[in-house]
């Protein structure tokens, strides 16, 4: 059976034991979806599959790569490589009749910029809560971030890449007197901690996410002159290693979308499908704040086209009050062991709709590779009961690529070349090293005069500095008072200029958090 690119997608099918072609709506696809089942029952094809049918649909696709089989999409299948050469059986048995095989417009992306064009964000635009998350701070050291974030803002600092918030904080640890007064107490322990995590951040090569040029959004929506959506892949094997940083990131794109897509109602298709593969990461650790302000996300950015499906072992993985959300699902087998993993089998089963003519308890357990229970959303967004269903084949490769074809495709992408090249203009760390050296100069030069004054006239003007104390100091006395003088001049003005160099040049608010709005009252 074809595909009704108009309308809808065809994920699968029957035979004899199995139900009829089931198919995902399009108007539907942004309310969302779950993709579960344990390893090696199929997630990844499924994940695979839907991702080509969006592409033809003319929807671009966000995915990430977590294991390097997805980036087979960009090539197409052969009917000579295992398991290829049982798939068309597999079609013409569940009445898919223009099967054929082929690749799909790819675009690879990489944090590290090793397989992929490079993905960078600026440090203002991550924002403190997200930033705090990424380095798993408490409580009072995220505060002392959000301080200094507010500093930045007030102070005139671009924050751009890592350099920058290090040096705000060494600034920041200097006039602590100061800033405690007004904003509460800054310790010199916690900015201690948080540097030391910017340090693991950057051994770790998260530093390579913070700078400019920053990605921007229309590059990951982009559709071929044919009207395909791109696939766009994130690879993600290595970024597994720091699961933190992967799923905070991943977070830090959504945030992006849902503040600067405009609200389009209910699209007859949605603008992009955001897959979110381990998406138990994404709730490992969270605070209860960040997982409601998750629920909001999934609630309100249907509303900017974008579907979200969540890919992970277990529909149990996912909060309930976001799982409920989550319209149209691919359930995979589920491994019952333990009493545990029973438990969860039997909450699975209890969020489907039930088919009277089989048990969805039972065939949770039996579901082989390449089958799945699925639930769709109909007519008015109702669910359907759920459906034993065979999953149909890909089109594309399945596993990993050659080195040369994932270079090839890189440079034939169109946007090569905007991001590899790191621009590096003044920000925080450059302003303030400029500010501290312009002091040094100044305080250089009032004492060099001081030290070349007569004694009457260098009396003269101690007496004048302070305020019509006594004359007759020592010369080393007042070249003393004169460095404190300097140095505390400094101090305030630092603290109380109001500076402008961000004007006309990041376009926002230093003073960010998840969800532009949703988060600003935290």
């Amino acid at each position: 059976m074809p595909d009704d690119l108009k309308s809808e997608i065809f994920v699968g099918g029957g035979g004899e034991d199995y139900a009829a072609p089931q198919f995902l709506k399009l108007k539907y696809a942004n309310r969302h979806g779950l993709i579960a089942g344990a390893t090696g029952t199929g997630k990844t094809v499924t994940l695979q599959i839907l991702a080509e049918s969006f592409s033809k649909a003319g929807v671009p696709v966000f995915l990430s790569d977590v294991k390097g089989d997805l980036a087979g999409l960009a090539v197409a299948g052969s009917a000579t490589a295992k398991p290829h050469d049982s798939f068309t059986a597999r079609a013409k048995q569940i009445g898919f009749s223009d099967y054929a095989y082929r690749s799909f417009p790819v675009t690879f992306w990489d944090l590290f910029g090793e397989q992929g064009h490079p993905i960078r964000t600026t440090v203002a635009e991550m924002g403190p809560l997200l930033l705090a998350r990424m380095l798993e701070l408490s409580e009072a050291q995220e505060g002392i971030l959000n301080i200094a974030f507010r500093l930045a803002d007030e102070e005139g600092l671009a924050l751009l890449d890592l350099k920058d918030l290090q040096a705000l904080l060494v600034w920041l640890g200097e006039n602590a007197g100061n800033i405690t007064l007004r904003y509460g107490t800054v310790s010199a322990q916690s900015i201690g901690v948080i540097q030391r995590r910017l340090l693991v951040l950057e051994n770790q090569g998260g530093a390579a996410i913070f700078g400019e040029p920053a990605l921007a959004l229309e590059d990951m929506m982009q559709t071929t002159p044919e009207g395909e959506g791109r696939i766009n892949i994130l690879a993600s094997d290595k970024l597994m290693s720091s699961p933190t940083l992967y799923a905070t990131f991943l977070l830090w794109l959504l945030s992006e979308l849902f503040e600067e897509l405009p609200e389009v109602g209910d699209p007859d298709k949605p603008k992009l499908v955001f897959f979110f593969d381990e998406a138990h990461l994404l709730f490992d650790g969270a605070s209860k704040a960040l997982v409601d302000k998750v629920e909001q996300v999934a609630r309100l950015i249907r509303s900017k086209g974008v579907g979200i499906y969540f890919v992970t072992q277990n529909p149990d993985d996912v909060p309930d009050d976001i799982l409920s959300q989550l319209g149209n699902r691919v359930q995979h087998a589920l491994r019952a062991f333990t009493a545990k993993d029973q438990k969860a089998l039997r909450l699975a089963a209890d969020t489907y709709r039930d088919n009277p003519r089989f048990s969805t308890e039972e065939a949770l357990r039996e579901v082989g590779v390449g089958e799945a229970l699925t639930s769709m959303l109909l007519k008015k967004g109702i669910p359907s009961v759920v459906e034993r269903t065979l999953i149909r084949p890909p089109s594309s490769q399945m596993g990993p690529i050659e080195d040369s074809v994932r270079k090839a495709t890189i440079a034939a992408s169109p946007i090569a070349g905007k991001y590899e090249a790191v621009t590096d203009r003044a920000s925080a760390y450059e302003m303030l090293a400029k500010r501290a050296e312009d002091a040094a100069k100044a305080a250089e030069a009032d004492e060099l005069a001081l030290e070349e004054a007569t004694p009457m006239e260098r009396e003269f003007k101690t007496a004048r500095r302070y305020n019509g104390s006594r004359v007759g100091r020592s010369s080393a006395t007042s070249t003393r008072r004169a460095k404190k003088a300097t140095s505390r001049s400094f101090g305030e003005a630092m603290t109380n200029a109001v500076l402008k160099e961000l004007n006309g040049t990041t376009g926002r608010r230093i003073v960010r958090g998840l969800l532009g709005g949703l988060f600003k009252g935290r």
